[in-house]
């Protein structure tokens, strides 16, 4: 089986914007990892006519279509019939996933109507995934060139389905192994990375290189086939050591999903903690923080010190100082992250002040800028940051330069 693919989305709830689509952003995802290049994405509504249209468009560009939702029981469920239909196979009675169904409902103490044995109606010779988090089953088969997968559509079970049922089922019928290796780089924009490696990449062919944009960071995704995983992984190896070399202290980890979950087992390791004061970034740092499973064995604690008399009251940042210079400013950042620190009883603590928007501050200040402080044992460094525009990204950027500034420190390179 070749490894292009297409994803076919059928709801007529996200075509009007009810829901957003996440089963294609997690399924893209998850098929990159194992090699397989996503090249379209396509949303159709409950309709038949339209299903089987997109079907057979499909059919002619991709090696691999995979569907999600419209395996439920009622009226407006015809993924299955359609794409039946489309291949040419019969759909047939398949007894243990009724009983499977059967038994969800019993276990859920509801009574079950007729239609739901809709969902044990299964393309005749197809590959069946029993589905453990819900009642439709997802299945597989090949039939006019073409792999065909369909997966139910509620993201909580389209997810699991991929990862244990669909993932597994490609891998099986791959030869050999695809293996990826990701590293996360802050502090290059994707375009600048990208001008610096666009000739190496349109040279690779095995293992092959693709960057993928994220907020104010990008990812370097490696990704070799071989023989088996060890064979893979020794193509993967040089590549992982040229990028290292060519972006030195912006790579901050790889296969990790963030500064924060990069930062943790490095506090853990040397028994320190962490904490941190937050004006504009309102507690994003503290969540972002706790979000990592094991933040309790580093982290201490936050103070969301929005306005001024908390950042005397709780902080001790002098009243003179907030008069002198304004909220937003490199001293009142310092005083801050010493305040969290002292208040907090940790290691290391990181302040945020800055200026989200949607407006300019009283002093002038204009939207995107930014102090970013950490307090150690050995002084206190201050960033200061034009962030541009976007509360939300704003926000988001000021909490990935305190995680930034805090690694940068534990591995002994510039803080700012």
């Amino acid at each position: 089986m070749s490894y292009t693919a297409e994803l076919i989305a059928v709801g007529t709830e996200l075509l009007l914007g009810n829901i957003a689509n996440t089963d294609a952003q997690m399924l893209s995802k998850g098929l990159s990892a194992l090699g397989i290049n996503v090249y379209y994405h396509t949303v159709v509504g409950d309709n038949p006519a339209r299903l089987k249209q997109a079907v057979q468009i499909a059919k002619e560009r991709a090696d691999i279509i995979i569907t999600t939702g419209g395996l439920g029981p009622t009226y407006d469920d015809l993924t299955k019939n359609v794409l039946a239909e489309a291949f040419g196979k019969k759909l047939v009675y398949h007894e243990q996933s009724a009983a499977r169904i059967r038994a969800y409902f019993d276990r859920v103490r509801r009574e079950m109507t007729e239609n739901n044995l809709q969902q044990a109606m299964l393309p005749e010779g197809c590959t069946v995934f029993d589905n453990d988090w819900g009642t439709a089953p997802g299945c597989a088969f090949e039939a006019d060139g073409v792999g065909v997968i369909m997966l139910p559509g509620p993201p909580g079970e389209c997810s699991a389905m991929f990862q244990y049922r669909a993932a597994p089922y490609l891998q099986s019928r791959s030869e050999g192994v695809i293996l990826s290796r990701t590293l996360r780089i802050f502090g290059m924009g994707e375009a600048a990375l990208e001008a610096k490696l666009r000739d190496r990449m349109n040279a690779m062919t095995n293992p092959t290189l693709a960057p993928y944009a994220k907020t104010g960071e990008v990812e370097l995704r490696i990704t070799a086939g071989a023989k088996d995983e060890a064979q893979a992984a020794a193509l993967i190896t040089p590549v992982e050591a040229e990028l290292r070399g060519m972006f030195g202290d912006l790579v901050y980890g790889a296969d990790v999903n963030s500064l924060e979950e990069a930062l943790l087992p490095m506090l853990r390791d040397r028994g320190l903690t962490f904490g941190c004061a937050e004006s504009c970034t309102g507690g994003l740092i503290a969540k972002r923080m706790t979000d990592c499973p094991g933040a309790s064995a580093v982290f201490r604690g936050g103070i969301v010190s929005y306005v001024n008399t908390v950042k005397e009251n709780l902080l001790a940042v002098p009243a003179v100082l907030l008069e002198r210079h304004g909220a937003v400013s490199a001293p009142v950042a310092e005083c801050m992250a010493q305040g969290a620190r002292r208040a907090l009883d940790c290691d290391l603590a990181v302040a945020a002040t800055g200026v989200a928007g949607p407006d300019s501050d009283e002093r002038g200040n204009s939207v995107g800028t930014v102090f970013i402080a950490l307090a150690a044992p050995g002084g206190v460094w201050v960033r200061q940051l034009t962030l541009g525009f976007g509360r939300d990204r704003i926000r988001n950027l000021a909490a990935s330069h305190a995680f930034d500034m805090t690694r940068r420190y534990l591995c002994g390179l510039t803080v700012v």
